[in-house]
């Protein structure tokens, strides 16, 4: 294994986990310097092979899913169903930190690798799931044996009733956020309990059900049903409470708009040329613009229809909370992002040409991370390798 570098250098951490919620949670780990091993199974994640590739790819190519969220990772092959297998999965817990597995409730218990089990083997173990309802030791779900996926979680979690065209049709989110957010919710949770295992020697479960999290993502929602007593519903691209406040048409696209504190709304109607409606008292504070968005709203749109996205970030860029809808295509040519690493080149197995996927947001200035490198290839690490390399002395000290 490569030395690695960042805030959780020699965390030593196994991933029983598949798909892009629990991988999500152990990427992010990576990515700060953890030493992550994917436990897999003969087959493989399934997300190995849902694509997208490259034409010259060739069959040891990695799938653009799997790229995006298991890099910086190793894989190792082990059928859980054998005792053998087993037995080397244990051998590892004695000697990781950190656990983390996103199976159906039940599924570690009846394999005889339940939270309870593998405490036996390391008091210390941070063992960390994630699943669609929650596990059972946090508090009993009716929905506990229900499959779930990031489209449930949205649906279930409050996401949805508020997220749609004005029409009340839901419209699901174009990321996983029913996945990406609980996923990234679980590292802060492994993150915190490392620091009480670092102090106190305790290692403990951590659980993050994909539905609590969407909900928590949903706040907004729950909190003006309690003091309304009014079930939110879908607003499109508006704010039901501030104005303007949304994503509105422009002459040659969409573009971002936020102008609902009274001071970026007097810059906005000089920009328009229109000043008086920054003393108009239908319009001069953000409650008032809310009640009479119906007025102001043709004035605004018909504006800003008039006017590129280029012309109105010159007008109002800096000053105003403004925006243009970037496709991905633009996030490739952006400054901001090349500046400051958002788009990480991965070698790709078979082409010539690195694959670019999604960087790290955090940064560090005392602890910076290097370069992550590529998904592994299935089983591209071998158990001897492994043990050896997280053998007392041949790794980093566990935090």
């Amino acid at each position: 294994m490569l030395s690695k570098t960042g805030p959780l250098k020699g965390v030593r951490v196994l991933d029983l986990t598949a798909m892009l919620a629990g991988p999500y949670t152990t990427m992010l780990l990576a990515d700060l310097g953890a030493e992550v091993v994917k436990v897999e199974p003969p087959d493989g994640d399934l997300t190995r092979y849902a694509g997208p590739f490259r034409a010259d790819d060739t069959e040891d190519g990695l799938a653009g899913y799997f790229q995006s969220v298991n890099r910086g990772k190793r894989s190792l092959v082990l059928n859980l169903r054998e005792e053998r297998s087993r037995q080397q999965l244990l051998d590892l817990v004695g000697r990781a930190a950190v656990l983390v597995e996103n199976f159906s409730a039940g599924v570690m218990e009846r394999l005889g690798l339940g939270y309870e089990e593998l405490r036996e083997h390391n008091p210390a173990l941070v063992y960390a799931a994630l699943r669609g309802f929650g596990d059972r030791r946090s508090g009993a779900s009716p929905y506990a044996d229900w499959p779930a996926f990031d489209v449930v979680a949205q649906a279930m979690g409050g996401y949805l009733s508020i997220t749609g065209t004005e029409d009340g049709t839901p419209v699901k989110s174009g990321p996983g956020v029913g996945d990406i957010f609980p996923g990234a919710l679980l590292a802060v949770g492994i993150v915190s309990a490392l620091r009480h295992a670092e102090r106190t020697g305790e290692g403990q479960f951590v659980d993050v059900a994909m539905y609590d999290a969407m909900v928590s993502l949903s706040e907004r929602a729950v909190h003006q049903y309690s003091y309304t007593g009014v079930s939110p519903g879908t607003v499109g691209n508006q704010h039901p409470l501030l104005y303007p406040f949304g994503i509105f048409r422009t002459a040659d696209g969409w573009i971002a708009l936020a102008a609902n504190r009274d001071h970026h709304w007097q810059l906005t109607a000089a920009a328009m040329g229109r000043p008086e409606l920054a003393d108009d008292p239908r319009f001069s504070t953000n409650t008032a613009r809310s009640e009479h968005r119906g007025e102001l709203a043709p004035i605004l749109s018909g504006w800003l229809r008039s006017q590129t996205n280029a012309a109105l970030v010159t007008l109002l860029g800096g000053r105003v909370p403004i925006g243009p809808v970037h496709s991905a295509a633009d996030l490739f040519r952006d400054p901001h992002l090349s500046n400051r690493q958002m788009l990480l080149a991965l070698e790709q197995p078979g082409s010539e040409q690195p694959v670019t996927v999604a960087g790290q947001p955090l940064k560090f200035s005392g602890t910076p991370y290097g370069t992550p490198e590529r998904a592994p290839l299935l089983g591209e690490d071998s158990f001897p390798a492994v043990l050896a390399a997280w053998s007392e002395g041949n790794s980093e000290e566990q935090t």
